[in-house]
């Protein structure tokens, strides 16, 4: 059986656990965090001249490449772009690598999202998450249950998103996750005209001040992750 890790974060596409998670990702590799990244399929039908078969094999090397340079564990599924299913094969196979992994924190989709694939990475956590905890369910390695579940801010993910946690980023960290995030051809402009770098490094030198810091990265709260328990207001 693997080390724990610390955070496990779960993406629809290759490529979309770094541009979205990568900082956070980077900030706890600073700090001695053991990460993981888990990929459901390639995003392997956007590109303009390579066929969906050729650019998948290209997204599993960058995949990899990225994970190496933020020594992330790495995992994926076999599902195809576009066609990312809800139900309890695919929650299985997403409790099975969180047994694996044993994390105490996922990071994943926010489920209002343009992209069909990202809301269904979303819907399937909570199945997953509660497939992962349940003994009950005999897997091969043993039940763990997953304190927190935080969703990441991803600029296809808007519908309804409102960040409520945030976590300061360094200039290091930064850094780091562009170096991760360019294995991508994607993300080196040469898929799509999206300014995806520029885009979210501006977006953490926004979120950074609303918390009196320099650069930060934002995340909303599953419900029952608002309520708190007090024994005084002051």
């Amino acid at each position: 059986m693997m080390e724990p890790v610390d955070i496990l974060a779960i993406g629809a596409h290759m490529g979309d656990v770094e541009i979205a998670c990568g900082m956070a990702l980077a900030a706890h590799v600073r700090q001695g965090k053991r990460v993981a990244a888990l990929h459901l399929t390639p995003g392997e039908k956007g590109h303009p001249s390579l066929s969906p078969e050729a650019y998948a094999q290209q997204k599993h090397e960058e995949a990899r490449a990225a994970a190496a340079v933020l020594g992330a564990e790495y995992f994926a599924l076999d599902y195809r772009d576009g066609e990312l299913p809800v139900n309890d094969e695919i929650q299985f196979q997403i409790c099975d690598v969180i047994r694996a992994c044993r994390p105490r924190m996922i990071l994943t989709h926010w489920q209002g999202s343009m992209h069909k694939d990202h809301t269904a990475c979303a819907l399937n956590m909570p199945n997953a998450i509660f497939y992962a905890a349940i003994k009950g369910f005999e897997r091969d390695l043993p039940a763990h249950w997953v304190p927190g579940l935080l969703f990441a801010e991803n600029w296809e993910d808007q519908d309804g998103f409102v960040p409520e946690h945030f976590l300061e980023v360094t200039l290091e960290d930064i850094a780091l996750w562009q170096t991760a995030a360019e294995k991508y051809e994607l993300f080196r402009g040469g898929v799509s005209r999206f300014p995806y770098v520029e885009y979210y490094k501006s977006l953490a030198s926004v979120r950074g001040p609303e918390i009196g810091c320099s650069f930060a990265v934002a995340f909303a709260l599953p419900p029952r992750a608002r309520r708190r328990k007090v024994t005084s207001l002051v």
